[in-house]
C-alpha cells in the first residue's frame, strides 16, 4: 500500500511582523487562525522507531486528537518528503494507556501556536499548499507544505532563498538548541508561571 506523501521545508522567522505583512501582500489568508498545539511523539524503551526514522505523534488542538504516523523520509538534499498518515482520534487520554499497555512511552513533548494560511480562493479543506505560521519555545518558523515547484516560488516571494531551507524536525532543532543553551529541559514547552 502507498502511503501519501508530505512535502515541505521549514524556514526560519527572524521579524514575524515583516513575514506576516508579505504573507499578505503575497495574496495569502488566514484559514485556520492561531490556535495552540500540544504534541506527544511515542517511542518504545529501545527506540526502535526512532533508530528505524518512524515517528508516531499525538497532537491536541481545539479539543481535537490528531495520530500521525510517518515513514522513513525519501532521500532529498532540499525537501523534507516523508510518506504521512493521519487520523482524528475521539479520546487521546484512552490512546495513550492503549500505547503504554502496548509498551510505548512519551519521548518527547512539544508545544507550538500555529496559523494555517492558504492562497487567496483555497480553503484548508482543498488541501495543499499551505503555509504554516508556528510560534514555539525556540523561535518563529513557517512551513510550506506543497509541490516542490510551489514551495520554490512562495519561498521565492517571501524573501527567502534555498540555502534557507530547513528540513529537520523540531525534534532534531530542539536538540541543537539544547547543545546551544545548555539547557537541560528535555521536552520543547513553553514556560509556566508558576503561581
Amino acid at each position: 500500500m502507498r502511503l501519501p506523501r508530505e512535502i515541505e521545508i521549514k524556514l526560519k522567522v527572524e521579524n514575524p511582523q515583516s513575514v506576516r505583512r508579505r504573507l499578505r501582500d503575497c495574496g495569502f489568508k488566514v484559514v485556520a487562525p492561531r490556535h495552540f498545539e500540544r504534541n506527544v511523539v511515542f517511542d518504545f524503551h529501545d527506540s526502535s522507531l526512532l533508530r528505524n526514522h518512524l515517528l508516531l505523534r499525538l497532537r491536541t488542538e481545539k479539543g481535537r486528537h490528531i495520530l500521525t504516523f510517518k515513514a522513513p523520509p525519501h532521500n532529498s538534499k532540499s525537501y523534507k518528503i516523508r510518506p504521512e498518515i493521519e487520523s482524528e482520534v475521539e479520546n487521546g487520554d484512552a490512546l495513550e494507556r492503549i500505547f503504554q499497555g502496548l509498551g510505548l512511552r512519551p519521548v518527547f513533548r512539544y508545544e507550538k501556536y500555529r496559523t494555517t494560511y492558504a492562497e487567496a480562493g483555497r480553503t484548508k479543506r482543498e488541501g495543499k499548499p499551505l503555509v504554516v505560521y508556528d510560534e514555539t519555545p525556540i523561535g518563529h518558523f513557517i512551513e510550506l507544505e506543497g509541490p516542490t515547484d510551489w514551495i520554490d516560488r512562495t519561498a521565492f516571494r517571501l524573501g527567502y532563498r534555498k540555502g534557507d531551507y530547513i528540513t529537520a524536525s523540531y525534534g532534531t532543532l530542539y536538540q541543537s538548541y539544547r547543545r546551544k543553551k545548555r539547557t537541560k529541559a528535555r521536552d520543547m514547552v513553553f514556560r509556566r508561571n508558576k503561581s
